[in-house]
């Protein structure tokens, strides 16, 4: 999924590249399944702790370990890597998922908000978390399902 939005390795740029090529998906780079795992984990643990996301963790069940394993589940194939969400339930259809829930503009913030966070502490290569961060507001924006009144 993610890999399309990234252009192939050029013929003099290394071989061991710290871009995204065809060859080395972001799930590579980032160090694989732990730290898919971490972000995961560090985004939830934001939501949970920061009152900046207080309306986004209020639409969540508690406890979150359920969906804490989805959404690593979910990251890991986003990020080219095992698609362990689809074995498991099939094609993650995230707008559909998300229709029980009003998204508007202030929950995708808050959303991007703890990303944000989440990417700047666990994402160590610069281009890749610009790169992350463009994608992730993509995908957050798409789970808009509320226009203002």
């Amino acid at each position: 999924m993610l890999k399309k939005i990234f252009t192939k390795r050029s013929k003099t740029e290394p071989a061991q590249s710290v871009h995204p090529t065809p060859q080395r998906t972001p799930y590579e780079i980032i160090g694989g399944e732990q730290a898919t795992r971490n972000l995961a984990n560090r985004f939830y643990d934001i939501m949970q702790t920061d009152a900046k996301a207080n309306e986004l963790l209020a639409i969540h069940s508690q406890p979150m370990t359920l969906i804490r394993e989805k959404f690593f589940e979910f990251l890991s194939g986003w990020l080219g890597g095992p698609g362990l969400f689809e074995k498991k339930y099939g094609h993650p259809r995230l707008r559909a998922r998300h229709l029980p829930f009003a998204i508007d503009d202030t929950l995708k913030q808050q959303w991007m908000y703890c990303m944000g966070k989440a990417l700047d502490i666990e994402i160590d290569n610069p281009l890749l978390r610009a790169q992350l961060r463009q994608s992730f507001n993509q995908l957050a924006t798409h789970m808009i399902n509320q226009t203002p009144e």
